[in-house]
């Protein structure tokens, strides 16, 4: 049986390293996988890749095919359709792959058979934890040896204060019996708060009294819970308050660090505009320009 030359599907001369038959496999099987390509002949034009890399890879089938010559059918070593079809799995995995999961933990031993993968979640729910429901896409080879995507629904437990940048590890959902799936979680934006590391950060909106007098003002933190923040008696906008093991929930727990932002009634409002005209005329010599230049040293 006539075959097409391995070297010209790939794309590679004969002289090829393993690292450039390597780079050419997984550059054709992002453009030709039948998940991704809707070109009609997609799948033979990827199962010609996968059996053209699947002999050059291998040293001692490339040496085989090389002595028989371009275009000769030559004869597969015992057991090396199920070595093809392993290295394909493995190697159609990291080329289709590559983009969505990562094959080493960062800090860790890299497992080849671990996948990991990205998780976002709200704010609240990084900050109660609990057990959610999700759909998350996972390579996998069907009855035919093909690769492809199959959706699965998992239970993932968030633990409470989960950070940004954190993994979660599902056992067993790995590429292979041995391998784990790692998620890492990202935190979506959120309207009010932000986080550095396990610090919550925030604005706090307060009346020009509020803040020349001081006061105790209501704060909501991400979970619904009201929290009491005093406001000292003459506070800049710019100051920073901050509150104690009120940040994101650990152990130690995170601070909560607050952002004064001085908010002045509209001077549309008739009342507000009359205060504004008693201020001035009763502080003649206040120079806002002169105070902020003190304050800066």
């Amino acid at each position: 049986m006539v075959r097409d030359d391995y070297y010209r599907v790939l794309g590679v001369p004969r002289d090829a390293t393993p690292e450039q038959i390597k780079k050419a496999f997984r550059k054709l099987a992002r453009q030709h996988h039948p998940d991704v390509s809707k070109a009609p002949d997609a799948a033979a034009r990827m199962k010609a890749v996968n059996e053209a890399y699947s002999v050059l890879s291998d040293p001692e089938q490339r040496a085989t095919y090389d002595a028989g010559g371009p275009g000769r059918a030559t004869a597969p070593p015992p057991g090396a359709d199920a070595q093809r079809r392993r290295r394909f799995e493995d190697s159609a995995f990291d080329a289709f792959f590559s983009d969505l999961f990562e094959r080493h933990a960062a800090g860790a031993a890299p497992n080849a058979a671990d996948l990991h993968a990205t998780i976002e979640l709200d704010l609240a729910d990084a900050w109660r934890g609990g057990t959610r429901q999700i759909a998350i896409d996972l390579p996998g080879v069907d009855a035919r040896g093909r690769m492809g995507v199959q959706r699965r629904t998992v239970d993932v437990k968030i633990p409470a204060g989960v950070k940004p940048g954190q993994r979660i590890r599902l056992a067993g959902l790995g590429g292979a019996a041995d391998g784990d799936l790692y998620l890492e979680v990202q935190i979506r934006p959120h309207p009010r708060f932000a986080l550095r590391g396990s610090t919550l950060l925030a604005e706090l909106p307060v009346a020009p009294w509020e803040a020349a007098l001081g006061a105790v003002v209501p704060v909501r933190l991400p979970d619904g819970q009201a929290l009491k923040v005093r406001v000292p008696a003459g506070a800049q906008p710019g100051a920073t308050l901050r509150v104690r093991g009120k940040g994101l929930p650990g152990k130690p727990p995170g601070d909560l660090e607050l952002t004064v932002r001085v908010i002045l009634p509209s001077a549309h409002d008739p009342r507000a505009h009359a205060l504004y005209e008693q201020m001035r005329d009763a502080l003649p010599d206040f120079d806002a320009r002169a105070q902020d230049a003190a304050a800066r040293g």
